[in-house]
């Protein structure tokens, strides 16, 4: 147990390992196949970073600069997995709630609808249709005359994506979302795109009311369609209180035909169009008011929803590599946590640290943004990665873990890595992808089917080119006798 908890601090690793000199076993070299991909895509070695071990005797360790913090990107989502299955433990959901605080007189709500979000993941159209119809059928509502208003207060600041820079040049797609409390549809909404020889045409779905999109700026061209995104350019939008207009711009394929889902409208005008709407079609009416506010302590349940328990929710996060589901999982950690008037991010990072500090692993170097490693600032020392994966195989919840992750050769973002090598369906690992990282972090299964842990990462500005490098690592864990 000593060893497992100081493997956060080469130095007590070290410490324990002459302390007993008969059990340490001799360090592990970079393997030379892994030098040799990195010569061939004309990488140093000083942009490899490398910490592993043997679950099955763990002072057999491959270390090159482990102690180094580094950017991994997606890796940085096993931080957020981890720690949160095991402070909000696998069963823990999200939840949608509506809600009335003044009387009801026959089929008349005389106050407001509050739409309450509870970090709920899978608050989609359709579920949030079905809670209008409980109003109707079990309720027996009709007329909604103070409004509606969307309670977004579980998270502060309750709308994080206002004022906040864009990561890249690409904001509008659906990993680029930042996420609030309530997160209706991901505040995403679909658009079917088609051209013939001359024109074309574009239509939100669903067409809420208000929406209208104008294609002027959109140029046909004689390109294949599956290379359509590449003179997609930023779209622009014109909104007011009543109607919204997305502007779609660059180039677009004659005869061809896209569904996209953009994040361009205001979600709090989505919410409230979407919403009336599906209440005006089940028959109902409300007033005409449209405001952010919490949800009086006095104020009744009339309908909820729940997305699925969180052991299962993170095989999105993980083998998907969902980046806005990954920063919803670590906002609901930090509200877990929060002191009154903490910033959710700020607290949960805290939980983080709390978390590492029980179990022994050091956090020197350590940078927490939003916990999914969408970040130019987030980092973590290998050793310290490699730590938190040896605590989590030792806990109860590894197997909510171990299911999540990507299996090489199989399914996530490795479905079509390691395929016909001896990794495949042997090592479950996460991906870190950014411009100039590539990483990989989680598990491996050697030539006896003894279990390691590694982490992984380049950081070059031709880090893409450093993949076959990293395979070779995971290969020769793989092929370890």
């Amino acid at each position: 147990m000593a060893l497992r908890i100081c493997l956060g601090s080469l130095a007590c690793l070290g410490a324990l390992l002459f302390a007993n000199p008969a059990a340490a076993a001799p360090a592990l070299r970079l393997p030379s196949d892994v030098r040799l991909q990195l010569a061939k895509a004309g990488l140093p070695e000083s942009a490899l970073t490398v910490y592993a071990f043997g679950l099955h005797q763990r002072d057999q360790v491959l270390n090159l600069r482990g102690e180094q913090a580094v950017p991994v990107g997606s890796a940085m989502k096993l931080v957020t997995a981890v720690v949160a299955l095991d402070k909000l433990g696998a069963a823990s959901r999200g939840r949608t709630d509506l809600l009335a605080d003044g009387p009801q007189l026959g089929d008349v709500l005389s106050g407001p609808l509050y739409l309450r979000g509870g970090a709920d993941a899978e608050l989609d159209w359709g579920a949030l249709w079905l809670m209008l119809r409980t109003l109707r059928e079990q309720h027996g509502l009709r007329e909604i005359q103070g409004g509606l208003v969307v309670d977004r207060t579980l998270f502060l600041p309750v709308r994080p994506e206002l004022g906040l820079a864009a990561f890249d040049e690409s904001p509008e797609w659906p990993y680029n979302v930042v996420p609030d409390a309530l997160h209706l549809n991901g505040s995403l909404l679909g658009y079917t795109l088609i051209s013939d020889a001359g024109s074309v045409s574009a239509q939100p779905g669903p067409a809420w009311p208000g929406i209208q999109v104008d294609v002027s700026g959109l140029r046909l061209v004689d390109k294949p369609c599956v290379d359509w995104e590449q003179g997609w350019r930023l779209p622009g939008m014109r909104q007011d209180e009543a109607l919204a207009t997305v502007e779609l711009r660059g180039e677009f394929p004659r005869q061809c035909q896209q569904r996209l889902t953009l994040n361009l409208l205001d979600r709090q005008w989505l919410s409230s169009q979407a919403l009336r709407q599906m209440w005006a079609e089940l028959g109902g009416s409300m007033g005409p008011n449209n405001l952010e506010a919490g949800t009086p302590a006095s104020a009744r349940l009339l309908a909820s929803h729940q997305d699925r328990p969180l052991g299962e929710l993170l095989r999105g996060v993980l083998k998907q590599s969902d980046n806005p589901l990954s920063r919803l999982v670590f906002l609901r950690l930090g509200a877990a946590s929060a002191a009154p008037g903490e910033p959710t991010q700020a607290a949960a990072a805290r939980a983080v640290q709390q978390w590492l500090a029980a179990k022994g692993i050091g956090s020197d170097g350590l940078v927490l943004d939003n916990g999914s490693g969408l970040s130019r600032s987030e980092r973590i020392q290998p050793a310290q990665l490699a730590a938190l994966l040896a605590a989590a195989w030792d806990g109860p919840l590894a197997p909510e873990l171990l299911s999540g992750l990507p299996l090489a050769g199989v399914d996530g973002t490795l479905k079509r890595r390691f395929i016909g090598g001896p990794a495949e369906g042997r090592a479950r690992l996460k991906t870190g992808t950014l411009r100039n990282v590539r990483a990989l972090a989680g598990y491996v299964y050697d030539g006896k089917h003894r279990p390691w842990v590694l982490v992984a990462a380049i950081n070059h500005e031709d880090a893409a080119k450093g993949r076959a490098a990293l395979d070779a690592l995971v290969e020769w864990l793989a092929r370890k006798q």
